[in-house]
């Protein structure tokens, strides 16, 4: 049984000093490859974080509903397929957020008296702030060891100073935010860094009608688009650039084929951005990308779990079979 949390604490993995070196490093890398580009893991700024609630609370934004349903209504089936009892264990869950869905699961294995600790990651540390201070208030005997940084440096730290069973979460489609190429390297670098018996659960947007996908990423009131304009002004705000927000408008595709819903920023006429002294060249109606939102056949979900080293053991969706939850074992 879990003992009385001691207040959580934020445990960053690089000095907040290395944030905007890394941040522009990254962002004039993008901008001047040939398809112009900015990494979705800056989106999540405390504007950004609050923007992300939005979106998730909106209507056209099926996501969240849909795994908060799992989460909420079927906990027990998400859970006994993780063996919560076989011995003291971590849960760590890669892109946190502010935990509103994985609260339930800590519920169910509280009153199981599962002897667990909570390890939420994430890169934002306002969120983290928002979460700690959550659980502390609603699930206080949860011991919770929150940390900021990248996936897996954040992994790395634990696994040097845990050697307890793991139980990896990685929810609300985040592995869909990447090419089937980086899909297939991070799954495969997370099974480097686990041991056999320990678990995987991953959320995967299911491939549906396209005017339904579409619709969740071009929502009616805007919010996608103020939440990747959102960027751009992070940017100028940090790094001390001058993007006109005025002159980039918000475009959406998805290709029901491959499951890919890309978004962009489209420039709307020629312009020059400087950023930390580079001048960067937009043509007119020039495209930006700026993130990728993959959907998937439940046949995709058992070949990436196959070639990266797992055995899937359990799955489990919503009502609708709009979205899944799969449990997978890290094989010997």
């Amino acid at each position: 049984m879990p003992g009385i949390a001691p207040q959580a604490v934020l445990l960053p993995l690089t000095a907040d000093t290395d944030l905007p070196s890394s941040f522009l490093d990254d962002v004039i890398s993008g901008l001047t490859s040939p398809q112009k580009s900015l990494s979705s893991k800056y989106f999540y700024d405390e504007t950004g974080d609050r923007l992300f609630q939005r979106i998730m609370e909106c209507e056209d934004y099926y996501l969240t509903r849909c795994e908060m349903e799992i989460f909420r209504d079927f906990t027990a089936d998400l859970a006994v397929p993780l063996n919560i009892h076989q011995s003291a264990f971590d849960l760590i869950e890669l892109g946190a957020g502010d935990g509103t869905k994985t609260r339930h699961l800590l519920e169910y294995l509280e009153r199981q008296r599962a002897d667990f600790r909570y390890l939420p990651v994430d890169i934002s540390g306002h969120i983290l702030e928002v979460l700690a201070q959550n659980l502390e208030n609603t699930l206080p005997s949860v011991n919770v060891v929150p940390t900021q940084g990248d996936y897996f440096d954040a992994l790395q730290r634990i696994c040097e100073t845990s050697e307890r069973r793991k139980i990896l979460l990685f929810l609300g489609s985040n592995i869909g935010n990447m090419t089937v190429e980086d899909c297939s390297t991070f799954c495969q670098q997370l099974s480097s860094m686990m041991n056999p018996g320990d678990m995987l659960v991953t959320g995967f947007d299911l491939k549906k009608d396209p005017k339904t996908v579409l619709r969740a990423y071009d929502d009616h009131e805007g919010l996608t688009r103020e939440f990747n304009l959102n960027l751009l002004r992070r940017i100028n705000e940090e790094l001390n650039a001058d993007f006109d927000l005025s002159c980039f408008e918000h475009y959406q595709t998805y290709d029901p084929g491959s499951g890919a819903c890309r978004s962009y920023l489209i420039s709307q006429c020629e312009q020059a951005v400087t950023i930390a002294g580079e001048r960067i060249l937009f043509r007119r109606h020039e495209p930006l990308f700026m993130e990728v939102s993959r959907k998937f056949s439940h046949a995709d979900i058992e070949a990436l779990a196959g070639e990266s080293g797992f055995s899937q053991i359990s799955e489990v969706c919503d009502r609708k079979g709009w979205f899944m939850n799969a449990v997978w074992l890290k094989n010997l």
